[in-house]
């Protein structure tokens, strides 16, 4: 699948095309994600359109996609749930400064220290995120006001149209690539689709639907009822909604929600027609946190979280993406673009956001490779929210749900399935807690930092029980050639190779296959020194390279240890 993807070059024709298969997928990750973070809709698309537009423009990595994400959306929802929506948008901008200053001072390369099981349990866990999260495109709204999954008839057709744009992708590069294949798939399947809803009997709807098969403009619209649904339900039930009953005929119990809830969320959905958006503190919409040092004590936590879990996520993206067009992307600029991105979406009223795994890999499959990939895909997104809407309405879910599956199969890591084995037992462990805790969490970014954790712990154990020395005579010294690190670790096994009581008068410890490397370090050859000086017997250090010798000599007080100049690099009988 990466070679497939890979045999693509750039043009102008494919970055138009694919981003705008890329903007059709992202109207309603985009309301979704706001639905996430408990803020309007709109928040949501305007995020989606500032994030893809400035990183496409600025960003390390073209043809990478960005937008508002469900792990910024996560980190939202308590800030907005704590303190209002109010406080959001200068944290968002707080989070775009920290993101450049960490892209000003290169610390990009960081990303470098992710290990590859860590980077397989990454991909493997986002493709099962990914593909759960598409159940959700299976239900409708039921008569108790919550969602469900689709009745017989329509969960069937809906099942068989996605196979069916699984099928196009596949099948269509093989006749012809004149046209992306997940955009005809799309198209095809709209065409199908507006038929089936026209002309199948009504008989076939679900309770309370309109369609047969699912649209855009359907999930959105039962999301945000079902989302009034349980703010009413939380809410205490009064005498007067007791005596309403239920009425089986509609999609909704009006026990629990009113019909003026129902038109209130459906409003919150037209409210997505407003042509631009503006400056938040121009917006008579929303009051305006102070400008205060205690204003920056709250959104300051609130912040590092946000830029932490946006690079993490975007150099991820950014390293997958690498790999899959054989060519190489840079680090600090992504860092720098993303917060600049950032700080123009807390600006305009918008919710942050980071680079998509899944859009960019839909945009990568399409053919996508140059930066203008990306800016179609945030003008379109905003020509199909402003004035194409009732276009977009009509692309039935089955189609986006067929194009996310086949995404879910290009970025699993297959190859894990048969090599588990073959590797280090280690590597398996940490792939299985990466993809495990992306599954059971949705935390992308805690998932690569706790996988980088336990690896960094695998690796230091293993070399901490690697310590050894052999050891020789030199006329009348005793040298200890030490293999192995020697840091915090290791410092005990260290301690275990020397014999203070029983050396000779003259002993040696020879680092020329070794480094000292800490604090830890230091101190423990400074406790051996000590232990000889004690025992009477005279401790010289050989063959330390420069940074060590300097690191020994400032760190001082060891006692009567010698460092010897002279540099050996032989070694006469072993013992």
């Amino acid at each position: 699948m990466l070679a497939y993807f890979s045999k693509h070059s750039a043009s102008v024709k494919d970055d138009v095309l694919s981003g705008l298969t890329v903007a059709l997928a992202l109207v309603p990750e985009a309301v979704a994600f706001a639905f996430v973070a408990g803020i309007p809709p709109t928040v949501g698309l305007y995020s989606a359109f500032f994030i893809g537009l400035i990183s496409s423009l600025l960003g390390g990595r073209p043809g990478m996609i960005s937008g508002a994400t469900g792990a910024m959306a996560v980190v939202v929802v308590s800030l907005v749930a704590l303190h209002g929506i109010q406080y959001l948008f200068p944290a968002v901008i707080l989070c775009g400064l920290l993101q450049i200053t960490v892209g000003v001072l290169r610390l990009g390369k960081l990303i470098r220290l992710v290990p590859h099981s860590v980077m397989l349990g990454f991909v493997n866990g986002l493709a099962i995120v990914i593909g759960l999260a598409q159940i959700g495109s299976f239900k409708t709204l039921g008569i108790d006001g919550t969602m469900s999954f689709l009745p017989g008839t329509s969960l069937t057709i809906m099942i068989c149209l996605v196979a069916l744009t699984m099928s196009i992708i596949v099948l269509l590069p093989k006749l012809t690539k004149a046209i992306p294949s997940s955009l005809a798939a799309i198209i095809m399947v709209s065409v199908i689709a507006v038929g089936i809803n026209k002309f199948a009997p009504e008989s076939w709807n679900p309770i309370g639907q309109s369609n047969i098969v699912q649209t855009v403009d359907d999930l959105m619209m039962n999301n945000l009822k079902a989302n009034a649904v349980q703010k009413a339900a939380a809410a205490v039930e009064t005498p007067e909604t007791a005596a309403i009953p239920a009425d089986p005929n509609t999609a909704v119990d009006v026990s629990v929600l009113s019909q003026k809830q129902v038109e209130e969320a459906v409003a919150s959905v037209q409210a997505s027609k407003e042509p631009l958006p503006m400056l938040f503190f121009l917006d008579s919409r929303y009051v305006l946190a102070p400008f205060t040092w205690g204003t920056l004590m709250i959104i300051l936590p609130f912040s590092l979280i946000l830029a932490g879990v946006g690079l993490i996520e975007s150099l991820m993206t950014l390293t997958l993406i690498d790999e899959i067009t054989e060519t190489r992307g840079s680090g600090n600029r992504e860092c720098i673009g993303q917060g600049a991105a950032n700080i123009v979406c807390g600006m305009f009223g918008g919710m942050g956001g980071c680079a998509m795994i899944g859009q960019s890999l839909i945009n990568v499959n399409s053919g996508g490779r140059g930066r203008l990939s990306g800016v179609i895909a945030a003008v379109g997104l905003m020509a199909f929210v402003v004035l194409l809407k009732p276009v977009i309405s009509m692309v039935p879910m089955a189609a986006l749900v067929g194009v996310m599956f086949m995404v879910v199969i290009g970025t699993f890591e297959w190859s894990t399935l048969h090599t588990w084995n073959k590797v280090p037992k280690s590597d398996v462990l940490v792939m299985v807690l990466v993809a495990g805790y992306t599954v059971l969490f949705h935390n992308l970014a805690i998932a690569v930092l706790l996988g980088i954790v336990v690896q960094a712990l695998i690796f230091a154990w293993h070399h901490a029980t690697h310590m050894m020395a052999d050891i020789h005579f030199e006329d009348d010294t005793k040298v200890y050639q030490v293999h192995g690190p020697l840091f915090f670790a290791s410092v005990s096994s260290f301690r275990d190779l020397l014999d203070p009581v029983n050396d000779p008068p003259y002993v040696a410890i020879d680092f020329y296959f070794s480094r000292v490397y800490d604090q830890s370090a230091i101190e423990s050859i400074n406790k051996i020194a000590e232990r000889y000086r004690q025992e009477g017997k005279e401790l010289h250090l050989r063959n330390l390279n420069a940074d060590c010798k300097r690191m020994i000599e400032r760190a001082g007080n060891l006692g009567e240890v010698e460092i010897s100049e002279d540099r050996h690099y032989h070694i006469t009988k072993m013992i």
